[in-house]
């Protein structure tokens, strides 16, 4: 070899080395003819005890046996990019990582190996632990700027005596912001007892809520407590109260003014301190005007009113819940499955999502039973949310230009033309999107 090609190999090492990326060649027999310092500290395996090996016996990726990127890429000619995977090091400690892979060519243009650049995503990972923690209030995660108002106002709420309306669509989280009160209020050592009155027969509700003495009707061979009771110094939640009967809601509404409830078959009032909170997916004041719901009643729950967006107002928190999801489904069933494939999650946001958070939690729990694999792919989602034919999520025929003035667009007519705020979803600064907005000539409507 003459000085030149030796001063050109020098080079091209010196450059390999500064590199923050781990980066390493094989030959065609798959063993590994580099390895640069970033590599050596990812693996924690010294550059000398890698040259020369097959590279699975140094890279140990998950993906290494059954999912090769590299012989994918040596074998199509498609080059990989940032595809997220796991690799064990040295010293047994698995840690997650995004790889790139592409062909060696010589001079001639010939393939003569492969290239593969890895990425340590620890940090990123760790991190993203800890911005879930900032954008979470007890079992709830948002990254909304609506849901971030609610945030703010709730140790105000919690720290009140005030009744609570909490109004939303099913699969919201009204049950999870009510227990994010009581467990901010003075009475968390209290107990928190949920009712969902909707679930309830009629003419048993009366009895599960207030009790009974023996002998109040034929079944009852002894006295039994009923919520309030066991709501005592605590919180009771009563779900879907725009379901209850009149009758009940007399029987509520004197708990409400004087704190006081006779159990069934009972001549002597028991008085209860239990806070109340109430939620329903109803619209109330309609049901007040069709004198289907007492409008006393009414007003004395609607002391203090919450109201949940749908998560298709909220699709910025598709990502979180999914990392929040996957973490919860990995914890219980064993598997270490890092995310989302870049079309399932693209799905996912397309979706409207009529049973909200709950839809949501529903299939990715879906892709659990079905995913064998580290990453959800679009196959694994619930039929429903696949779109047909497996067809692209956007339609064929849009320019690059055209897909990104699209998606732009959604974005801002979902936040209801907020600037800052679609920014945030759009993960960008404000100024590159009102530099988009007019290169793109989005009009926004009078």
């Amino acid at each position: 070899m003459d000085r030149s090609k030796r001063s050109l190999i020098r080079r091209y090492k010196i450059i390999l080395d500064s590199i923050a990326d781990g980066v390493f060649t094989v030959d065609l027999g798959w063993r590994v003819s580099s390895f640069n310092k970033a590599a050596e500290r990812i693996t924690g395996i010294p550059r000398e005890g890698a040259i020369g090996r097959l590279c699975y016996e140094v890279f140990r990726a998950n993906v290494c046996e059954a999912g090769c990127v590299l012989r994918h890429t040596m074998t199509t000619g498609e080059p990989i990019r940032n595809m997220p995977v796991y690799i064990v090091r040295a010293d047994k400690k698995r840690i997650p990582i995004s790889v790139s892979t592409t062909l060696l060519k010589n001079e001639a243009g010939e393939v003569i190996g492969g290239v593969e650049t890895f990425r340590d995503l620890s940090v990123i990972h760790e991190l993203r632990k800890e911005l879930q923690k900032r954008h979470s209030l007890g079992d709830i995660i948002s990254k909304s700027e609506k849901m971030f108002k609610l945030f703010s106002i709730l140790p105000q709420i919690a720290e009140s005596e005030s009744t609570v309306l909490i109004e939303g669509a099913s699969g919201t989280g009204k049950e999870l912001f009510a227990r994010a009160i009581h467990n901010n209020s003075p009475r968390k050592k209290g107990a928190f007892v949920a009712v969902n009155l909707g679930a309830l027969p009629e003419t048993l509700c009366e009895s599960e809520l207030f009790g009974y003495k023996a002998g109040a009707f034929t079944d009852a061979k002894k006295d039994k407590l009923g919520r309030f009771a066991l709501a005592q110094d605590g919180t009771i939640f009563l779900d879907e109260i725009g379901d209850v009967s009149q009758a009940v809601q007399v029987r509520l509404l004197r708990v409400l003014e004087e704190k006081v409830y006779e159990p069934l078959g009972s001549t002597k009032a028991v008085r209860t301190n239990a806070r109340v909170v109430t939620a329903t997916h109803r619209n109330l004041e309609k049901l007040v005007q069709e004198g289907r719901f007492r409008d006393d009643l009414y007003y004395r729950i609607n002391v203090v009113k919450v109201s949940l967006p749908p998560l298709s107002e909220r699709k910025e928190d598709i990502p979180v819940l999914v990392d929040h999801f996957v973490e919860r489904f990995n914890h219980l069933t064993g598997k270490q499955i890092m995310g989302l494939s870049q079309e399932a999650m693209a799905a996912l946001m397309f979706h409207q999502w009529p049973g909200n958070v709950r839809q949501l939690e529903n299939a990715i729990e879906h892709a659990f039973v079905l995913c064998q694999e580290e990453l959800i792919q679009l196959r694994h989602l619930p039929t429903q949310l696949i779109p047909e034919n497996g067809s692209m999520l956007v339609p064929s025929g849009l320019t690059l230009k055209e897909v990104e003035k699209r998606a732009i667009l959604e974005a801002l007519q979902r936040n209801q033309w907020k600037k800052i705020v679609t920014a945030r979803e759009l993960g960008i600064d404000k100024n590159t999107l009102r530099r988009k907005i007019k290169r793109l000539y989005i009009v926004e409507p009078r």
